[in-house]
């Protein structure tokens, strides 16, 4: 079974305009298949520095004299960029969310169609896990958990039943959860408040959000002029700040205008924002919610 299927391979790819002896970074190396595409596309000249925190990642390293695995968090960009000596990069590509290994890994909790351990890590490295989240975090704040990043309207009353669950017993496993929020869980709709309950408690563990933003505006920083930013998203408060970035710079508001009433942005858009075709998505239902916006740097 192949680690990880490459969402949009060549489409992201192009995105980058490869120069063949230019410096490019893959912040989401996975099973490599970006990476190893990049890589086709340079010549003796070029470089790719990879990025994973997945240390089951680490085992797909390629061997090849351009390419440099970092095994850490891309929020680390620019820092670990210039452990390696370069502070500026031709072109950057992020496929964001979770790998299919890591939702075919029953262990690491990520999928709702196996019972495991409540962890959610996409990092072992990492503090916080599912479990820590869901039998310690105060009733305010797995509610902001809930509503802010699962976008669950019943948030209040789920987090209520969760905290009395737990007044009795630890809830130590993905099954036990469910069990608990039984009466939330309607079998016509039970897949999709699933996945939203889901996708909330990890987004907090891996501070998904906040990792983002910092990879954004750090990408903004290291990339060099017309050099490109090519993102795949796969749910709306990620496609949301990539969208916004991309368009002026800022998470949230206007860029300021100057006397004249005009507004200088960071980016140019480039094409329209890409979704994979029928084809892809009956080969890899994954790529189903995946959306590429690219830009480059003025």
């Amino acid at each position: 079974m192949e680690y990880h299927n490459p969402v949009l391979l060549k489409e992201t790819v192009d995105g980058l305009n490869i120069k063949p002896d230019g410096i490019y970074v893959d912040v989401t190396f996975g099973g490599g298949g970006h990476s190893k595409e990049i890589l086709s596309r340079l010549n003796s000249a070029g470089k790719l520095f990879g990025f994973d925190q997945d240390e089951d990642a680490w085992g797909n390293a390629l061997l090849d004299e351009r390419f440099v695995l970092i095994q850490e968090n891309f929020r680390y960009i620019k820092r670990f960029l210039r452990f390696h000596g370069v502070k500026s990069v031709d072109g950057i590509l992020a496929d964001l969310g979770v790998s299919s290994h890591q939702f075919d890994v029953p262990e690491r909790g990520f999928s709702t169609r196996f019972d495991a351990d409540l962890d959610m890590r996409m990092s072992k490295r990492n503090d916080v896990n599912a479990f820590k989240v869901i039998n310690e975090y105060d009733e305010v704040n797995l509610k902001r958990v809930f509503l802010d990043y699962g976008e669950l309207k019943l948030a209040p009353a789920i987090t209520r039943t969760i905290i009395e669950a737990r007044e009795n017993k630890t809830i130590n496993t993905t099954d036990e959860l469910k069990l608990v929020l039984a009466r939330f869980l309607p079998d016509q709709f039970k897949n999709k408040i699933l996945a939203q309950i889901y996708q909330a408690i990890r987004i907090e563990v891996n501070q998904e959000m906040e990792v983002l933003k910092e990879f954004l505006e750090q990408s903004l920083e290291i990339l060099k002029p017309e050099g490109r930013l090519s993102v795949i998203s796969y749910h709306s408060l990620e496609d949301r700040l990539v969208k916004r970035f991309m368009k002026n710079g800022l998470f949230e508001g206007e860029p300021e205008r100057d006397f004249y009433g005009n507004f200088s942005v960071p980016f140019k858009l480039i094409g329209k924002l890409i979704v994979p075709n029928e084809a892809e998505i009956k080969i890899n239902n994954r790529a189903r919610s995946a959306k590429l916006r690219i830009a480059e740097k003025r």
